[in-house]
């Protein structure tokens, strides 16, 4: 009888198989040994691309693109006045020179370091935990509902995930090789340009040196990395190269009064105690979750509490880098929670880039609960992907045939030369512009108070994005041109126009995506 030998699969050749198929299969296991990635960043793609361009171009959005127009030097001007820095907007002006500004092009922008974020969250996984903890990480990250959603707006916090992740894998490799200064060149420039993308990049900040601080006192073998002139001379260095910008983030806070008269802030409604796990829903179902069981409301901070102790208590490393992932994606989260008591800043847009952490939790409990414990472990992993794919599937409840987009393209086809188009609101006049193709354009609809006062936006938030020559404070007082208005406005709210100049008689109308418009004939 002749011997079966057994093959790096694990079977067994006998005399008849087939030599050239054991070879092509054993080609392919190696292939996906070598380059597994490859699959966990085709998923990254697959999901931030599918619908990409189906929802319409929304307020914020739409000022996005308005900033984007000016030169360079201006938009330093007006970023000045907005509420972000200024970097994403100067990347957005380059990229359109570039490639356009259509929407796939234009919300490219975040998909791409969306995609790329996830690789970088396997990368830092893999220099802390297993490479099962890595794949599982991509996995997840790959399907994070939070992420996936600002990997598809014209937004800054897409990017400001990559430049956060990028900085605390620079970090790590520091805190392992502390004399290569390298590393510390690296973290220094990620961090500046976080900084130049959004102002929360401070909280990363108190995340790292919390982490120093904690593998200092450590017991048994403590890390003196907080101690080093280095790290130091890192963070003057960051200081240093911020401090152009300082000046226009102190004048930004001296005129918050303004930027909250705007609405530009203080929109968002005060946080609650159910506030927290409504936050953890969003993040992972794209839903506040208020309308479940209480039960099943709270089980969500229950759970990724149990969570993240099964990730800190196994971890016996010397650099504690599930330590370091709990303060990354929990400090912000419960800072910013208690900060809103005071002044509500809970905003999930503003916070994702620490949610990017939760995937990464997520699978370093499941690899560390896999070796004893594997039913439990592969029933964590399944209930939250099984929440990720609810998240995803709420992403993509997208109406391509109710957008505001389709209501500004009916305007545009039915639009005469000497038209006048008015918007009641300045969101509704960000989304109009980005598809407005007729020639004339758009108003700003701004009627004075009831005390009398102008009720135009002033210099700072939205108001510095557009000039004086938008605003129309009287509707009596626009030019006949072809006798016809367009006034756009929101859905059911009727009164956003009255009371309308006497001998407007009203002769079309529709409506899409929330806003309406309908056309005035004027005698």
């Amino acid at each position: 009888m002749e011997a079966r030998r057994e093959t790096p699969l694990g079977g067994t050749e006998g005399p008849h198989a087939a030599p050239g198929v054991w070879a092509i299969v054993q080609r392919w296991w190696r292939w996906a040994q070598e380059h597994w990635l490859l699959p966990v960043l085709a998923l990254a793609a697959l999901v931030r691309f599918y619908d990409l361009t189906a929802a319409a171009i929304w307020g914020d959005e739409g000022s996005s693109l308005l900033l984007s127009q000016y030169s360079l030097p201006n938009i330093w001007v007006h970023a000045a006045h907005d509420v972000h820095p200024p970097l994403y907007f100067m990347l957005l002006h380059g990229w359109i020179e570039l490639f356009g500004d259509g929407i796939f092009s234009i919300r490219l922008l975040s998909a791409l370091p969306g995609i790329a974020t996830v690789w970088l969250g396997v990368w830092l996984m893999d220099l802390l935990a297993t490479r099962r903890a890595a794949l599982l990480t991509g996995f997840l990250l790959a399907l994070l509902p939070t992420a996936v959603r600002y990997s598809q707006e014209v937004r800054m916090y897409s990017l400001l995930g990559l430049w956060l992740i990028g900085a605390t894998i620079a970090l790590i490799y520091w805190v392992r090789h502390p004399r290569h200064t390298r590393y510390l060149v690296a973290y220094t420039l990620l961090m500046v340009v976080a900084f130049y993308t959004h102002y929360f990049t401070a909280l990363c900040v108190l995340c790292h040196w919390l982490y120093l601080g904690f593998i200092r006192v450590q017991p048994g073998y403590r890390l003196r990395h907080i101690q080093r002139p280095g790290w130091w001379l890192a963070n003057v260095a960051i200081v240093l190269l911020y401090l152009p910008w300082v000046p226009n983030f102190i004048d930004l806070i001296q005129h918050m009064d303004q930027l909250k008269a705007n609405g530009d802030v203080g929109w968002e409604t005060p946080v609650t105690l159910g506030s927290l796990p409504s936050m953890l829903w969003s993040f992972l179902m794209q839903d506040d979750g208020e309308t479940l069981p209480s039960l099943m409301f709270i089980a969500m901070p229950l759970a990724m509490l149990a969570i993240a102790g099964v990730a800190l208590a196994h971890d016996r490393s010397v650099f504690r880098g599930s330590v370091l992932l709990v303060i990354y994606t929990a400090l912000p989260l419960l800072l910013v929670f208690g900060v809103s008591f005071i002044s509500p800043v809970f905003i999930e847009r503003y916070l994702t880039a620490f949610a990017l952490g939760l995937p990464m939790i997520v699978a370093l409990a499941i690899d560390r609960l896999y070796s004893g414990f594997k039913v439990l472990a592969l029933t964590v992993l399944v209930l939250f992907v099984g929440v990720e794919l609810v998240g995803l599937k709420n992403n993509a409840t997208v109406d391509t045939k109710d957008q505001i987009s389709v209501m500004v393209d009916y305007v545009n086809r039915h639009f005469v030369t000497g038209d006048r188009i008015v918007t009641s609101d300045m969101l509704w006049y960000l989304s109009y512009v980005y598809y407005n193709r007729a020639d004339a354009k758009p108003l700003l609809y701004t009627p004075p108070l009831a005390t009398g006062a102008s009720s135009r936006p002033n210099a700072y938030g939205f108001g510095t994005l557009v000039t004086q020559d938008i605003y129309l404070d009287n509707l009596g007082g626009l030019p006949k041109g072809s006798g016809r208005v367009w006034l756009i406005g929101t859905v059911d709210v009727p009164d956003e126009f009255a009371p309308l100049p006497a001998g407007w008689q009203r002769i079309d109308e529709t409506h899409a995506g929330g806003a309406n418009a309908r056309l005035f004939v004027l005698h």
